[in-house]
């Protein structure tokens, strides 16, 4: 009984399918996991942008961790966009008191145009409590600068401040590198292990709109990978390779901004 891989995502429910816990569920699927989710909060939202949110009762949430605890084997988990205070502590504590596996925390701090999208005390929270629970963080280039409070002009700097996040806990550290739609022929994402090794997956940047849930499936593929046994590193290489086939391989879906193809990553 509970032998086959399983990880759960702690997210909020994106309605058009694109983001949050959908997309990390449609991860989990391709690759070859089963995925379970506790339901933090609730958007309203399509293509052109989110027009409602809710945040879910915290005591209703505890009991998801609490019920999930008691049947299932849930072997890694990782975060998505926990939007106060109360919830990241909520969260954390629920984390520590289950086992649910290695974390991946993706660290839903800003747009990936750089608009921060946490209060103040939600931020200094995810530092201080959750980023220490973390096996992997996979922040994006604007949420590594916030971070560290560090400018971020140079593949050195994008080095430094892996260093830097790496000191407040985090075992392994992955910085998504610059997106710029003038002028960019590649992206460069660094890796920085728990044992001090690092490299660099590099890949062209690709123009489109179609991005809604890249970080999602990113930080999603890595949890399901470490759900298997996979290790870390190559957990990391899956992942970057899963989420730019999904890039690469539009979906029409939507009319503006609209989500990555999980499909087209699924023999991967």
């Amino acid at each position: 009984m509970n032998e086959f891989p399983q990880v759960l995502t702690i997210a909020g429910s994106d309605s058009d399918g694109s983001a949050g816990m959908q997309a990390d569920l449609h991860t989990f699927f391709i690759r070859k996991t089963y995925g379970m989710s506790v339901l933090v909060a609730a958007v309203a939202g399509n293509s052109f942008g989110i027009h409602a949110a809710e945040t879910l009762p915290l005591p209703f949430i505890e009991k998801q961790f609490e019920v999930l605890a008691d049947d299932f084997q849930v072997r890694a988990s990782k975060t998505g966009m926990l939007s106060d205070a109360d919830l990241i502590t909520t969260v954390v504590n629920a984390y520590k008191t289950y086992n649910f596996g290695p974390l991946v925390v993706d660290p839903v701090i800003t747009t990936k145009h750089g608009a921060q999208l946490l209060a103040d005390s939600a931020f200094q929270a995810l530092k201080t409590k959750l980023l220490p629970l973390a096996e992997v963080a996979t922040p994006n280039f604007f949420e590594a600068q916030l971070l560290t409070g560090r400018t971020i002009n140079s593949e050195a700097d994008q080095r430094e401040a892996a260093r830097d996040i790496q000191k407040f806990g985090v075992k392994n550290v992955v910085i998504k590198g610059w997106h710029n739609q003038e002028n960019q022929s590649e992206v460069a994402d660094y890796v920085l292990l728990a044992n001090g090794s690092d490299f660099w997956l590099r890949h062209s940047y690709f123009d489109t709109t179609h991005i809604n849930g890249t970080g999602d499936t990113l930080s999603a593929t890595i949890a399901a990978e470490m759900a298997k046994g996979t290790d870390v590193a190559t957990a990391i290489k899956i992942g970057h390779d899963v989420t730019k086939a999904a890039i690469e391989n539009e979906i029409a879906v939507g009319h503006q901004f609209g989500p990555i193809n999980h499909w087209a990553a699924a023999n991967i």
